[in-house]
């Protein structure tokens, strides 16, 4: 996540936009996705400043490249602030598919629909298990086991 400067981006959003990307790319960083996510007012005020877009992008880098990033980024009277994270690989698609538009729950589900029709032993839905056993048994065997234990307590304190 980059902080940029408010008024710089709110001029010449593309340029700004192609800017982080440029130091991403430079440094070795392949981009996967990117977009502008908020632009407001900062809980304290960096270098002077009041307001600022914060701009996700999601990328694959190696780590020997973060430094020359860093750099970048100091260097840049643009950006005020920048932050890495390293996320696992689920979260990182997710994350990717809400950038680019697309509902992750939904390509979770195609996923497991496609796998459960692979499975030609699939059971029915409706299929028990061979030792289970009716509810109404379940049922009477719990009532009789708190019978019993009732009467053992019963019987101690006798």
């Amino acid at each position: 996540m980059f902080l940029l400067d408010s008024g710089k981006f709110a001029a010449d959003h593309e340029g700004m936009s192609q800017q982080v990307l440029d130091i991403l790319e430079k440094a070795g960083g392949t981009i996967v996705a990117h977009r502008a996510w908020q632009d407001g007012k900062l809980a304290y005020e960096i270098e002077g400043h009041r307001k600022a877009v914060h701009y996700l992008v999601y990328f694959r880098m190696e780590g020997e490249g973060l430094t020359a990033v860093t750099r970048a980024c100091k260097l840049s009277d643009s950006i005020l602030r920048h932050l890495v994270i390293r996320q696992p690989k689920t979260l990182f698609d997710a994350m990717v598919a809400v950038l680019e538009g697309k509902d992750p729950s939904a390509e979770q589900s195609e996923k497991a629909d496609a796998s459960s029709t692979d499975k030609s032993d699939a059971k029915p839905a409706d299929a028990k298990p061979a030792d289970a056993k009716p509810a109404d048994a379940t049922s009477a065997d719990t009532e009789s086991a708190a019978a019993a234990d009732s009467a053992e307590a019963v019987a101690e304190s006798s």
